[in-house]
């Protein structure tokens, strides 16, 4: 009987230690990871309409993605590469991963976005050394800087969430 009981025993300690494994590597998983809830939705909602505003006008005409492509001056092209950038593409990847330091990169990409957003918006309104008033933001230029700000304070909301 005092066979049995040990094997018993190991068997015991054997499932304690795998269960144990179980637990910690579940919770390593919930540690990295984020919850969205409604606030995906939003967030996704968002991303798609700062695309909708990548393809309207930004500055002279020209849509967000040739503005992208250089053909406006450098302040609008840094507002798309980091509208883009932050934006719609570590937007989409925090989503389908939902990885908790990611939701942290678009939150401080998105403010830095935004604010690029506001330069971009000034640059238009500005005059230039000519003396000539600029012509203005297109509504894709407004849109997309509106979408930034709402996309930054929902990612600064999911990511201050796990702290």
């Amino acid at each position: 009987m005092s066979e049995k009981s040990d094997s018993d025993s190991a068997g015991n300690d054997a499932g304690l230690e795998q269960l144990a494994a179980d637990v910690n590597a579940t919770l390593g998983r919930a540690v990295k990871t984020v919850e969205f809830g409604r606030r995906g939705f939003t967030i996704a909602v968002v991303v798609f309409v700062l695309v909708v505003g990548l393809v309207l006008p930004w500055v002279d005409g020209y849509a967000g993605w040739e503005v992208l492509l250089g053909e406006a001056g450098p302040i609008p092209q840094l507002f798309a590469a980091t509208s883009t950038g932050f934006g719609v593409l570590a937007s989409a990847i925090t989503l389908a991963t939902r990885r908790w330091w990611l939701a942290w990169v678009c939150a401080v990409g998105g403010w830095f976005a935004f604010v690029d957003g506001i330069l971009a918006v000034w640059s238009q309104q500005s005059t230039d050394i000519s003396g000539v008033p600029g012509a203005g933001p297109g509504i894709g230029l407004i849109i997309a800087t509106g979408a930034m700000m709402v996309l930054a304070i929902h990612w600064m909301k999911v990511a201050w969430s796990r702290s």
